[in-house]
């Protein structure tokens, strides 16, 4: 079920003529984190993580037995237990978002019981492909790890794709979270992800099913640089590579974003330092971020968690979007939380 977030339609369209009605952050109500941005089928699309309950907790409709009896083992966090499942939003503009419930849920996915974390989702062979976190293993031998679920369409309903973990034990020490599919320029889908600050890179194969070698004959590439935590992220821009992540913890005012720049997907990187941290006057814990590229522009927007001033709950954090600028040497800028947000940018409008 959709719902229009906010309401009052006249007033809108005449606000997204107008071209000068920003996006406020937060952009939508509710406890989200770890958004993923992209732009799928003629519109933005935000997939997060569900963080915490608002006023009204949205919970998965079942559980299996076997589902029943994974939740018994012990929890890191309560929390967990109700992130169950990912609503997405999409939008004409980045201004106006429209609510998608439940695109993906455990009872699509038979082998994932909780702690349903960071999807990343990517176009590919027409479907739409999201690899997801699950059950928060914690050594091997538990059952979960990363996730593959798919789609006809970018709002679901995602079903998975494989039966069970496409990662589901550590490698190099990375706990197998938080991933992100990047595509290159030639096509080949990269895989990163990490968390307990080791970040490996992995190909995929073209049916994005299964991993396949580097070219130096491994499967887990580990390209961790100083400072990583977890929620790794790639862009490429004028053929340079930027690895980005978050250092910190995620439920502590030091949460940020720093980036390294390369000249490949795999490096070698040289680590350029923070772009997105605290700012006392707007938000804490601002990190675990995407990137998309404005169409028709070389304009960047970034999208991002934060927790209001006034919480101290590590789990009440909120998505916001604000510009993400380069400079002239292709180093990027850093990030200036606002209140205000991004401009309208309707999809085909080139500035």
């Amino acid at each position: 079920m959709k719902r229009l977030i906010r309401t009052g339609l006249t007033v809108a369209a005449a606000l997204l003529v107008a071209g000068s009605a920003p996006a406020p952050n937060p952009i939508v109500p509710g406890w989200y984190a770890d958004p993923e941005i992209h732009v799928f089928a003629g519109r933005y699309w935000i997939y997060p993580t569900y963080s915490d309950h608002g006023a009204t907790p949205d919970v998965s409709p079942r559980f299996s037995p076997a589902q029943a009896e994974l939740r018994k083992q012990k929890m890191v966090r309560p929390s967990y237990g109700i992130q169950t499942f990912f609503n997405a939003f999409s939008s004409p503009d980045l201004v106006h978002w429209t609510k998608h419930g439940h695109v993906f849920d455990v009872k699509n996915a038979a082998w994932a019981a909780f702690a349903i974390w960071a999807p990343s989702v990517i176009a590919a062979n027409g479907k739409y492909y999201m690899f997801f976190s699950a059950n928060d293993i914690q050594k091997d031998g538990e059952l979960g790890g990363i996730g593959l679920a798919v789609s006809d369409k970018p709002g679901g309903p995602f079903r998975d794709a494989i039966g069970k973990p496409l990662i589901g034990q550590f490698h190099n020490g990375a706990q197998p979270i938080d991933p992100f599919a990047f595509r290159d320029r030639d096509g080949q889908v990269y895989l990163y992800y990490g968390g307990w600050q080791h970040c490996n890179v992995v190909r995929l194969a073209k049916d994005l099913k299964s991993i396949v070698p580097h070219a130096d004959g491994s499967l887990f590439k580990e390209i961790t640089p100083p400072g990583y935590v977890e929620g790794s992220f790639m862009i490429e821009r004028k053929g340079v590579y930027y690895l980005m992540w978050s250092e910190g913890g995620w439920t502590g005012p030091d949460y940020s974003v720093a980036y390294a720049m390369g000249p490949s997907p795999t490096g070698p990187f040289r680590s350029m330092g923070k772009i997105l941290q605290q700012d006392f006057r707007i938000a804490r814990g601002a990190g675990h971020h995407s990137v998309v590229n404005l169409p028709g522009t070389d304009q960047w927007v970034i999208a991002y968690h934060r927790r209001p001033l006034n919480e101290e709950r590590g789990e009440r954090r909120q998505l916001a979007l604000d510009r993400m600028l380069f400079n002239a040497d292709g180093t990027i800028k850093p990030v200036v939380m606002t209140n205000e947000g991004v401009a309208p940018h309707p999809i085909g409008r080139a500035r």
